[in-house]
């Protein structure tokens, strides 16, 4: 064989994953024959030992193919750069807002968003500078809570960001003014992830002391942007107190375990219903049951909320209970729930365990929590 013959040979090997030869690409940089025997030095890109293996093989059975059995091949690569893995930092795309509360539910219709409602109010009585954001993307029902379902909020043109609505001395923010009222809206997880992120940073929240956000149903894809994106303080679980929302309430639970949240408690809803004109209480749903639950997480049950058709008034004539009905059962117990949520807060922050770098996103483009 001769140098032509050697080098028509080399130009039948194709690079692996493309298209062209190795010898068209000026990989091949030297060619000694002497008489049976051939050496060959081959500088690739890929520092992948399968494709310089693949290549060996093939430039082995070519060869032999020929009837040269004395092979000398040196494929050259880079080296293998190291994964070093840069550490984690904390990641909140909202820093002038001091603490982040997560209220979520395993289920709907449970009275997650009357909650977060009366909850931001009951933290603005307090003395507390409150925003509101509704996260809650399919379901906003915040705005008309708060009676604010015909605004629509201005852009500060300068900034280019929205400014929140405000009612009842807190901020808030919630698809259900950016759309037109009764609109769906069919998103994939990608859309949903995208619109928490801008309404945390693209929207022109004051100085906070906190922010009560109202959370989808379940465990999914806004839950842990949501934990990604900011540091959240306390993670508050709302349940009704029968066996079926309990599974799915523990869920809930369990998802802020992962997602490394403090849990401040469990509200525990639509306890009983007490009879206006005797005021003898009925447990429709049952009573207490969240305390169980509550116990084996290592929380406690911030609230039993009886069933009141003024908190539904309320709720739908954006009038909260908390505002307008300080003194009815319900609205004591929110306040007394806020109070025990500001304390757990402040306890949070004592020992610094708001913290979501270990749940950020790692290099193999999953999140830290997904193992």
């Amino acid at each position: 064989m001769n140098q032509e013959q050697l080098v028509n040979l080399l130009k039948e090997i194709i690079y692996p994953n493309f298209e062209k030869d190795i010898v068209t690409f000026g990989f091949v940089k030297e060619m000694l024959i002497h008489e049976n025997a051939v050496s060959i030095r081959v500088e690739i890109p890929s520092a992948s030992p399968e494709v310089a293996e693949k290549l060996r093989t093939q430039i082995t059975q070519k060869l032999n193919a020929q009837g040269i059995t004395k092979i000398n091949l040196d494929i050259k690569q880079p080296k293998p750069q190291e994964q070093t893995q840069k550490p984690q930092s904390t990641k909140n795309l909202a820093p002038q807002i001091k603490n982040f509360v997560m209220v979520s539910s395993g289920k709907g219709g449970v009275g997650k968003s009357t909650t977060s409602v009366n909850l931001a109010i009951a933290l603005a009585q307090q003395g507390k500078k409150v925003g509101l954001l509704d996260a809650d993307i399919y379901g906003p029902n915040i705005p008309r809570m708060l009676g604010l379902q015909k605004d629509k909020p201005e852009v500060d043109q300068k900034l280019k960001k929205l400014i929140p609505l405000q009612a009842y001395g807190i901020e808030m923010i919630s698809m259900g003014v950016l759309y037109d009222e009764g609109q769906s809206l069919i998103w994939r997880g990608p859309m949903i992830i995208r619109a928490i992120e801008q309404m945390l940073s693209d929207v022109l929240w004051d100085n906070l002391d906190v922010m009560v956000i109202d959370m989808p149903p379940g465990t999914g894809d806004a839950q842990l942007t949501l934990a990604q994106s900011v540091p959240v303080t306390a993670g508050i679980a709302v349940s009704t107190p029968q066996k079926v929302a309990l599974d799915d309430g523990a869920r809930a639970l369990d998802m802020f375990s992962k997602l490394k949240i403090p849990v401040a408690g469990i509200i525990e809803n639509i306890r009983g219903f007490n009879f206006p004109d005797c005021g003898k209480e009925y447990d429709i749903f049952g009573k207490g049951t969240t305390q169980e639950v509550a116990k084996a997480y290592g929380t406690k049950t911030l609230a039993q909320i009886p069933i009141e058709p003024s908190v539904r008034e309320a709720g739908d004539s954006g009038k909260p209970i908390v505002y307008f009905h300080p003194e009815s059962k319900s609205a004591k117990e929110y306040l007394k729930a806020a109070k025990e949520l500001w304390d757990f807060i402040e306890e949070v922050n004592d020992k610094k365990l708001a913290d979501n770098s270990e749940i950020q996103p790692i290099n193999t483009g999953k999140s830290a929590c997904s193992s």
